[in-house]
């Protein structure tokens, strides 16, 4: 049997925007197709800054627990689990459940369900020492695992990952990501390396492009810096990208990415900037026959295939470990742009 105590560590805010209070509350009990998961750290992406403000067209549950990039121990299971046993490694991702039968899920584009419940944001999610998730969408993790490092892989990596596969791009192509030295762009970057794609980063700052280029990017652009980026990324890859990747957090790369792509490209949407738009000028759209499209996370498919590429020592998040506690200043670093990689909050502390 697992000690499970009655309490547990957790940040909570009660309104949006509201104070972060790293404080006391109850373990909660899984339901019959539920597993308890022991959280040993918990990645922390832009959503959670976006869910704490409540600054996007959806609510969330108020009072809320953020987080949704958590790895640690099942310790306990509802009667109806099977997929799961105490002791094993499970992730818990942005998609904490869906139904499972609509025309959606049964498509296999489960994040698209109507009913979806996203951890951090509509139930409670892994800044806690102990989260719910519904076992049939919980990650298995491979046992030995690092749980602290394959934290961000859980969102960050699966999102990138999909988004690549929807973008359609070949291998020997180029592919820019806008936001790449950030949390999901530095993933990207790996995944885009092994899937033999040649990767120009948008960015900015001396930290990025050190890092960008350390991790396989060819190109660096700094967009504080460079007097015309459209012409720039149009000149590095001979006639611009075959697909953009934009997890950029604010709108003008968006509209940049549309003008840059190559003739017969796709530009992916993935951040999600509070308040945007993507604008694309009408004439050039259809001359160049451009494909703009969103990606979203990824289904269970998607999750097992990034994970494996994690396992096999393929691709690893560049991380920095602070104590859950310290969450409050890890949103201002995010805030301010100045985060390269990915914290990942240890909940011990």
């Amino acid at each position: 049997m697992v000690n499970i105590p009655s309490t547990q560590k957790a940040v909570v805010f009660e309104k949006s925007g509201g104070p972060l209070v790293y404080k006391d509350i109850p373990v909660a009990t899984p339901g019959p197709e539920e597993i308890l998961i022991n959280v040993k750290y918990s990645g922390v992406c832009h959503t959670d800054l976006h869910a704490w403000k409540g600054d996007w067209p959806l609510d969330t549950k108020l009072p809320l627990v953020g987080g949704h990039e958590g790895a640690g121990v099942v310790v306990a299971k509802g009667d109806q689990v099977t997929n799961f046993e105490l002791g094993d490694l499970a992730g818990i991702k942005w998609l904490n459940g869906s139904c499972l039968s609509c025309e959606m899920c049964n498509l296999g584009f489960e994040p698209n369900c109507p009913h979806a419940l996203l951890s951090g944001y509509t139930v409670d999610g892994s800044f806690q020492q102990y989260a719910i998730a519904k076992a049939i969408h919980a990650a298995p993790i491979p046992k030995g695992t690092d749980l602290a490092k394959v934290a961000p892989i859980l969102c960050a990596g699966i999102t990138v990952y999909n988004a690549i596969k929807e973008s359609g791009v070949k291998p020997g192509q180029w592919l820019a990501i806008t936001g790449a030295g950030g949390g999901l762009g530095t993933l990207c970057i790996q995944y885009a390396k092994i899937m033999g794609l040649r990767v120009v980063s948008v960015d900015t700052g001396d930290a990025k492009a050190k890092l960008t280029s350390q991790l396989g990017s060819e190109v660096f652009i700094d967009f504080a810096t460079t007097p015309d980026i459209v012409s720039e990324v149009i000149k590095v890859t001979d006639g611009g990208p075959h697909a953009v990747i934009n997890v950029a957090v604010a709108e003008k790369p968006f509209e940049l990415s549309c003008r840059y792509v190559r003739p017969r490209g796709t530009v992916v949407a993935v951040g999600l900037p509070a308040n945007a738009y993507i604008r694309s000028e009408i004439f050039s759209t259809v001359i160049k026959s451009i494909t703009i499209k969103g990606s979203y996370v990824g289904n269970r498919a998607t999750t097992t295939e990034a994970l494996d590429f994690f396992a096999r020592g393929l691709v690893e998040s560049p991380i920095k470990i602070v104590g859950l506690s310290e969450l409050p200043k890890v949103y201002e670093l995010m805030e301010k742009g100045e985060i390269a990689g990915r914290y990942v909050l240890d909940t011990s502390k």
